[in-house]
């Protein structure tokens, strides 16, 4: 098996972009980013035995991809809280699953890896326990509130060669994977700005649940893009934050938040709210350089707009619009997470590059480090 264990890579390749350099980059983009995030696997590969811990996550649905893939066969789901456990058993994504416990999913015969779908609070202890048991593990995000025991985790994992991958839903989404392709190329020049912005409105019901977390929805929301600032940029010099609570209401929830960050040539800003209206269409991602401009918006029905200084490729001089392929959270996470553990590839979020988001998440969440 391929370790997992190699140091990160500043250029935030994924073996999506090798793939797509492999076909030649003057073919068509849209078929190009395609193939880079094509799902399937060979037929006759072994099934991957997955279970999943927890239903109390907001991704837990996630579960739908793995039941539905020729990769995986899942055992079995475990849910401790019985009020969770109740409405999970009255949805059609659980039906005819097999209900087990934390310990019998553990010792299934075969069982290779976890996805770790509990509450926040719990997501650390959780996984532990199933690396600990010799499990690979997809954990939801954020990782917990303390840097050391997800520090733990990686650790542990590192010295079993354990798959550790986190559930940052824009990894494989083919606008990220097409800009790879162009930082690979170096299309764009020396990247000096990122701008990017996560946001939604959450209904006052739904925030005294975020409410328990100090780090406001720049923990909740935030980390998801800022995998994708870290990925580009690598670790920062620094972050400053700036988190209002700018709701009239009269909770604690930090709901607009912002961080930026410090690099020796380059700035990025990450901005997240849960008060903007519509804010998931301009949930946006914007790439800068001294050769080019690469902008996604929005973020989960991707759209391309990209301005370069001369020719590249397929791509003309200055503004033009890229049309990329319908976008499902998950199905490439899945299929990466079986390719990684059948020993066909090697990650590419080694443990280095999850605990620099994790840490940069804490940093601008106003959240302890150690």
């Amino acid at each position: 098996m391929p370790g997992f264990n190699r140091p990160a890579r500043r250029d935030f390749l994924s073996s999506a972009v090798l793939a797509a350099a492999s076909i030649g980059l003057a073919g068509n983009s849209q078929q190009l980013v395609a193939q880079s995030t094509s799902s399937s696997s060979p037929s006759k590969a072994r099934k991957i035995k997955i279970g999943q811990i927890g239903t109390g996550h907001a991704h837990a649905s996630k579960l739908s991809v793995y039941r539905s893939s020729s990769d995986y066969e899942v055992v079995g789901a475990v849910e401790p809280d019985a009020e969770l456990r109740r409405r999970a058993e009255s949805q059609p994504l659980y039906q005819g699953l097999k209900w087990m416990s934390q310990a019998e999913l553990l010792d299934t015969p075969g069982l290779d890896a976890v996805l770790v779908e509990t509450r926040v609070r719990d997501l650390l202890a959780t996984a532990y326990a199933c690396v600990s048991a010799g499990k690979h593990v997809h954990i939801d995000k954020p990782a917990g509130e303390s840097l050391p025991k997800f520090k733990a985790i990686l650790d542990l994992a590192a010295k079993q060669n354990l798959l550790v991958q986190m559930g940052y839903m824009y990894r494989y989404n083919p606008g990220v994977v097409l800009l790879k392709q162009f930082l690979k190329q170096g299309w764009l020049g020396e990247i000096f700005e990122i701008h990017t912005v996560m946001s939604k409105v959450i209904p006052k019901e739904g925030r005294p649940e975020l409410e328990e977390y100090r780090g406001g929805i720049m923990f909740e929301l935030g980390c998801h893009i800022m995998d994708l600032v870290i990925g580009v940029l690598g670790k920062p010099l620094s972050i400053a934050s700036y988190n209002l609570h700018s709701s009239r209401l009269t909770d604690s929830l930090l709901d607009n938040m912002l961080a930026v960050l410090s690099y020796p040539r380059a700035t990025a800003t990450v901005k997240t709210t849960c008060l903007e209206v519509d804010g998931g269409e301009r949930r946006h991602f914007v790439v800068c350089g001294t050769e080019g401009t690469f902008h996604i918006q929005p973020l989960d029905n991707p759209a391309v707009r990209v301005t370069l200084s001369t020719p590249r490729g397929e791509y003309r001089k200055g503004y033009q619009d890229i049309v990329l392929p319908k976008y499902t959270r998950y199905v490439d996470d899945a299929a990466d997470m079986a390719r990684i553990i059948r020993g066909e590839k090697e990650t590419d979020f080694p443990y280095e590059h999850d605990l620099t988001v994790q840490t940069a998440v804490l940093q601008a969440s106003g959240l302890p480090t150690s």
